[in-house]
């Protein structure tokens, strides 16, 4: 059975897209740490990141780093964090985190709970910074 994240490649879970192509999709965590919070994952389910092959594991980084950018831009941010737990999901992904702090990136904080447009708002202002 496909995970949670498999499923949303395949469309039949919605998330709240910022990027994708081919091999990878960046999507918003719905638990966020912060505004701006993306989740970014290989479409290819591998439990482990370090289970991916060079080229997959290079790919990740260089769409992680594209994805990034666009956080920076559209959340003003001063850094964007890069986490990599894998633990509550058994598929490999990247943490996003937009901070101005490095407490705003700290898993123990309270999660936000943002309404669907302020998730819609948010995903389309990173989207149009890519």
């Amino acid at each position: 059975m496909a995970g949670i994240f498999s499923r949303i490649v395949n469309g039949e879970i919605p998330c709240y897209k910022v990027a994708e192509d081919e091999n990878y999709l960046a999507f918003l965590d719905v638990y966020p740490l912060k505004k701006g919070h993306v989740l970014v994952i290989p479409k290819k389910e591998t439990d482990y990141l370090f289970d991916l092959n060079d080229s997959e594991y290079l790919g990740l980084m260089e769409f992680s780093k594209k994805v990034a950018g666009a956080i920076k831009s559209a959340m003003h941010c001063k850094k964007v964090s890069l986490h990599v737990v894998g633990l509550e999901v058994p598929h490999a992904h990247i943490h996003l985190i937009p901070i101005n702090t490095a407490n705003d990136c700290n898993f123990e904080n309270e999660k936000l709970k943002l309404t669907r447009e302020e998730f819609e708002t948010i995903a389309t202002q990173i989207a149009s910074n890519l």
